[in-house]
């Protein structure tokens, strides 16, 4: 069944979702990530796609997602500020491209990014890309289309809107706001000629059949990167004491992604960091083809160089 349906995907095909849940119900990891790596090999670059974040503006979120530090429905003890300085922003921005980071993203906490703190956000957008080599992205909210004109106007052509889990699993961890209203602003955004970043989180509690759903989900966004953070239990949220998805289910779940979204970027994303460095050159040889990378002057928890030997042990440039 599995070579049958990895034929099926390198002959250009898409999986139907009975064909991506019959993977998902598969106990042969290893015939499922051999597939999932001769996807990867045939649509894959060579170049392993960096790129960088600013948290532009910390906590005091109004949505009252579970797993996030930056809600103000829990007490976590985040960094709370308004829009970063031009000082701060420059200085990571600069210090990434020096490093050959090839994008960097402003996100923003709260629900959208609106009047003059969007304004502010556009400012620092259009500063980043005319000062560095970079290709600027953000990461603001649920924005209409006018808003997200303005940051187009700015230079930012890759927006982020995580959809975050399976739309059965998403109302049990946010209620503030729905999938519907995510996929809006992306339609938006797309519309205007944004290249879309979405993915979100596994580990948050969701069965394997949901990591599939969560997948096929995301065809609807036509998502040209596909960010995959790993929960981190963070104290003080709803989520603090959720058990640790295992390496050998983020594998898989890294295999049924490759095999849903042949051609997509697949992002490395928060929670690698507890990966052992063979789960993690299993995962670059399977699927994973690009990075959020930071080093100490950002939030990310990795380190650059480290990154990039990683990178070059898998076969990347």
């Amino acid at each position: 069944m599995i070579t049958t349906l990895k034929n099926k995907v390198l002959a250009g095909e898409q999986l139907t979702e009975d064909e991506a849940y019959q993977l998902s119900e598969t106990v042969d990891s290893k015939a499922l990530r051999d597939a999932a790596a001769e996807v990867t090999a045939c649509y894959g670059k060579p170049v392993f796609e960096s790129c960088s974040i600013i948290n532009a503006r910390s906590g005091n979120c109004s949505e009252n997602c579970k797993w996030c530090a930056q809600s103000g429905h829990y007490q976590t003890n985040a960094d709370v500020y308004p829009i970063v300085s031009e000082v701060q922003c420059m200085s990571e921005a600069r210090h990434n491209d020096g490093k050959g980071v090839r994008r960097f993203s402003l996100v923003a906490s709260g629900r959208s990014t609106k009047g003059k703190a969007l304004a502010e956000v556009c400012r620092l957008c259009k500063k980043v890309g005319e000062e560095t080599n970079m290709q600027v992205c953000a990461s603001l909210g649920l924005l209409n289309k006018d808003e997200l004109q303005q940051l187009w106007d700015a230079g930012v052509h890759r927006y982020h809107c995580n959809l975050e889990s399976a739309p059965s699993h998403f109302p049990t961890l946010c209620t503030t706001h729905t999938i519907e209203d995510k996929l809006r602003t992306i339609a938006a955004a797309r519309e205007i000629g944004f290249q879309i970043c979405s993915g979100g989180i596994i580990g948050m509690g969701e069965s394997r059949r949901q990591r599939t759903e969560f997948a096929l989900k995301l065809r609807e966004a036509h998502p040209d990167s596909i960010p995959i953070n790993i929960l981190c239990p963070i104290p003080g949220t709803p989520l603090e004491h959720t058990p640790l998805i295992s390496e050998d289910e983020i594998l898989d779940t890294i295999a049924i992604f490759r095999l849903v979204h042949p051609q997509v970027e697949l992002r490395f994303a928060g929670g690698r960091e507890r990966l052992s460095r063979e789960c993690l050159r299993e995962a670059i040889r399977i699927g994973m083809n690009g990075a959020i990378v930071g080093d100490l002057l950002t939030t990310v928890g990795s380190k650059i160089d480290a990154d990039k030997a990683l990178w070059k042990e898998g076969g990347y440039n």
